[in-house]
């Protein structure tokens, strides 16, 4: 999986990112203040039943207890979550969250029973996973990331030289 990785890639990675994120942007924007998610998940139950059911019965079982009792929750969550998903890609700020919630957003859409272009998009999550730090080599985790670990790094040794002094000593 080398060819996966190192700068000659980061240009692909970054395009394809950079497309990703756009993506959700331009499907949560629109959804920010009207979005009801109650018809849709109400479809995707009544899509577990019958001959061919499109949804599995443990997912319709999900839908039914969980996120319809709690569609005023989701009817913000999915907006905000798309719009937040499509930045943070298209900057390359917190890549790795952002592509976890963008797979596991699409995971759900497809589990409901609806394709269009979530195969898609979920697997171009997948492919930025798997390519690591180089799907934001060109993006603000890039500066941001060892900014974040040197003064963690920072807290915790400052926070050990508070709490043992001999540790102080040593350094």
């Amino acid at each position: 999986m080398k060819w996966l990785k190192g700068p000659k890639m980061a240009v692909l990675w970054t395009v394809l990112r950079i497309w990703l994120g756009i993506q959700w942007l331009q499907a949560g924007l629109p959804k920010i203040g009207n979005f009801n998610a109650e018809g849709f998940l109400h479809g995707a139950i009544a899509k577990a039943e019958g001959e061919n059911p499109t949804v599995q019965g443990w997912y319709a079982a999900f839908l039914e207890n969980v996120a319809l009792p709690n569609v005023e929750l989701f009817n913000i969550l999915i907006p905000w979550g798309e719009v937040l998903v499509g930045i943070g890609l298209i900057v390359g700020a917190a890549t790795f969250p952002a592509l976890i919630a963008a797979a596991l957003m699409n995971l759900n859409f497809l589990l409901a029973g609806t394709l269009s272009t979530n195969p898609m998009l979920y697997t171009a999550a997948i492919l930025l996973l798997a390519a690591g730090t180089t799907a934001h080599f060109y993006g603000i985790d890039r500066i941001a990331i060892p900014f974040i670990k040197e003064r963690w790094n920072q807290r915790r040794t400052n926070n050990d030289k508070k709490t043992n002094p001999k540790h102080a000593e040593l350094h």
